[in-house]
């Protein structure tokens, strides 16, 4: 069971400087609604770059290694879990007003098999707990970055 989410919303911002928010990954934490903390893995920078992103909800906390695989300023940044799991991203759009920020992710057919294999029969269930973090948790993180952009 893959799945694939996105919304977007209007940053009174222009697209370099919500560029220039969302690719520091760092930052996450200000923003994210179950990442707390990101730290690059290493001084490099742009596509091939790897991070790790610690997560918590109520229920568990995990970390999670990425991979920059889409980094355009102004236009495009984006990340893999896993890698191959899941992708992650941000796409910019300039827009009167400012920018349109469109954040999205899809799962991968890989994501299945290392979810049957570590959770069984109950596989699509976790699958579907994550969909569901997901679908809440896109437009809470656009309007958070909102808010982070207009205190600038």
């Amino acid at each position: 069971m893959t799945y694939a989410l996105q919304e977007s919303l209007v940053i009174p911002a222009s697209p370099m400087e919500v560029y220039a928010v969302i690719s520091d990954v760092t930052r996450t934490g200000e923003w994210s609604q179950q990442c707390y903390r990101c730290r690059w893995d290493s001084d490099a920078r742009g596509v091939g770059a790897r991070f790790t992103g610690d997560n918590r909800t109520p229920e568990r906390e995990w970390s999670t290694t990425s991979e920059v695989i889409a980094d355009v300023p102004g236009e495009h940044f984006a990340w893999s879990v896993g890698p191959g799991r899941a992708e992650w991203g941000f796409r910019l759009r300039e827009v009167p007003g400012g920018t349109e920020l469109t954040e999205y992710t899809r799962t991968t057919e890989y994501l299945e098999a290392v979810f049957a294999e570590r959770y069984g029969d109950r596989a699509e269930e976790e699958i579907a707990v994550r969909q569901a973090a997901a679908r809440e948790g896109i437009p809470a993180t656009l309007a958070a970055l909102r808010e982070v952009l207009a205190a600038r």
